[in-house]
């Protein structure tokens, strides 16, 4: 096999390391960026590697200054991702770092290994850089000819190199040194937005960049954007705290919460991230502890995460934080979530509070589209929908309007597109409306048989999937009537099918 192989004139400093096995047996199509776990310049990691005992080296390194230093040539495999198969084909790169987790960089030095990355894909003839957040994944992956693929250290050792600061901007190395080649965005890259991507912006910057996350999220959720957004500015310091840049984690998410005893977590159940951390007790006095969060693969994920908390945790049989959904008022969405104990502070409703009026995240509970349609939607009773002038009142909360239905007999609870959901136009008796109603949904039910057939449609007259629940809490997200249920059909949030209601609880 003959290949060419050259050296980045962005070198600064040079001292060949014997620390190597020769000429590589496969081409260059990988990077490996490395943490030195300490901030060295470029002579001293020169000097490490020269000396035989070292027994590892790396092709190039980047001091604390930024100055490239090169050890190994190119054309050589260096002995730094404890895996022979990898550093054939991997041009491998130290950079320097704090000495303690996670390990971040000065931005001089990652700004240069962004320009070293662009040098190596240049010189051997890529066009594209790809990182794809999974190990199985990157591993299975074979690049094309154009293509550079990222990998790291800790896929082939247990090691947490290249450390959470750097592994957190991977995403973004990729699309910049793509962009760079003149290749557009990165094609192929893990899902989802990395909180990497909030280094070197401003406050404003951020909030703008994770406001439609929000107001997404409230779509699904029915938790007003703005009371998210505070907590999300107040417990991840804009995005910039170690736990975001380390786990994507933008809430304080501990693994253990509540008991665990509630459903919708997108969590993976395993991943974790260790730090120690300030609580307040309730003489006001504070105590550091060292406690596992949940890392998620990406902000999404955690908004997401949070959320689904926040709806499902429980305190022995009652929700924890009970009537935060559909909230409307920030100032009660915030007491609520106080008073379920999510927070040890004991100002904690005011610094929430502050952050809303400060930057006017309320803002952010309306469409991003710039449209003005509000998103909390209202239920209207009244005697009839053309019937304005019967009406008793309009809430957010389905259970508010279906109360007052109640006490006025001959009174329907509607919609906000004017649909009867509640009440005498629904059942023709005041106060006997159906269980499940699509105005609720999403929604959650519990099944306690184990045998609850899944159907490709709303009916007994639609084909079996062949599948069946089992017992569990299940997320309903439409419901129609159909053949063989009293109570409807409710579609599944996994996608898999309908499921007849007649055998679900509400939770």
């Amino acid at each position: 096999m003959i290949m060419g192989y050259s050296n980045s004139s962005l070198v600064a400093y040079t001292l060949l390391s014997p620390n190597h096995s020769g000429l590589r047996t496969e081409q260059i199509d990988r990077i490996s960026p490395h943490c030195v776990v300490g901030q060295c310049t470029a002579e001293g990691l020169g000097d490490w590697f020269h000396k035989s005992s070292t027994k590892a080296s790396s092709n190039y390194g980047i001091d604390k200054n930024g100055r490239i230093g090169l050890y190994v040539e190119e054309k050589n495999r260096s002995w730094c991702t404890s895996s022979n198969a990898n550093d054939q084909r991997a041009v491998t790169i130290e950079c320097a770092s704090d000495k303690e987790e996670p390990y971040a960089m000065h931005q001089v030095v990652y700004d240069r290994l962004v320009d070293l990355c662009e040098d190596i894909c240049r010189r051997n003839g890529k066009k594209k850089l790809l990182w794809f957040g999974d190990k199985n994944k990157s591993l299975n992956y074979q690049p094309k000819a154009d293509e550079m693929l990222i990998t790291v250290h800790r896929w082939f050792a247990n090691k947490s190199c290249p450390g959470d600061w750097l592994y957190a901007r991977l995403g973004d190395l990729a699309a910049k040194v793509t962009s760079r080649l003149g290749s557009g965005n990165v094609e192929v890259i893990s899902s989802g937005m990395q909180a990497g991507e909030f280094q070197g912006l401003t406050e404003e910057q951020v909030l703008a960049k994770v406001g439609p996350l929000f107001t997404a999220d409230q779509k699904k959720s029915g938790i007003l954007a703005s009371v998210s957004m505070a907590q999300f500015i107040l417990e991840s310091g804009y995005g910039k705290s170690e736990l975001v840049l380390g786990a994507n984690n933008c809430f304080g998410m501990k693994k253990s919460l509540s008991g665990n005893t509630w459903s919708g977590s997108v969590w993976d159940g395993v991943s974790i991230y260790k730090k120690k951390t300030q609580e307040q007790k309730a003489d006001g006095s504070y105590v550091t502890v060292t406690a596992e969060f949940r890392k998620y693969a990406n902000v999404e994920d955690s908004i997401a995460d949070h959320s689904a908390y926040l709806l499902g945790a429980k305190n022995g049989e009652k929700l924890r934080y009970d009537g935060l959904k559909g909230c409307s008022d920030y100032k009660k969405a915030v007491q609520i979530i106080k008073d379920g104990g999510y927070a040890t502070s004991l100002t904690y409703v005011e610094k929430l509070c502050s952050i809303i009026e400060r930057w006017n995240l309320t803002k952010w509970d309306v469409k991003n589209s710039g449209a003005s349609d509000v998103m909390v939607k209202y239920y209207r009773v009244r005697k009839s929908w053309k019937d304005a002038g019967s009406q008793l009142g309009a809430y957010t909360v389905l259970d508010n309007a279906k109360a007052m239905a109640d006490k006025h007999e001959g009174y329907t609870v509607y919609d906000w597109n004017g649909k009867a959901v509640y009440g005498a136009e629904v059942t023709g008796v005041s106060g006997l409306a159906a269980e499940f109603s699509n105005a609720d949904c999403p929604f959650m039910v519990k099944v306690s048989i184990d045998d609850l057939n899944i159907r490709k449609g709303a009916g007994t007259n639609t084909t079996k999937t062949g599948r069946y629940t089992g017992k569990g809490v299940f997320t309903i997200m439409e419901v129609k009537n159909g053949k063989g249920s009293d109570k409807g059909w409710g579609r599944l949030k996994s996608g898999v099918g309908w499921i007849s209601l007649d055998y679900c609880q509400r939770v």
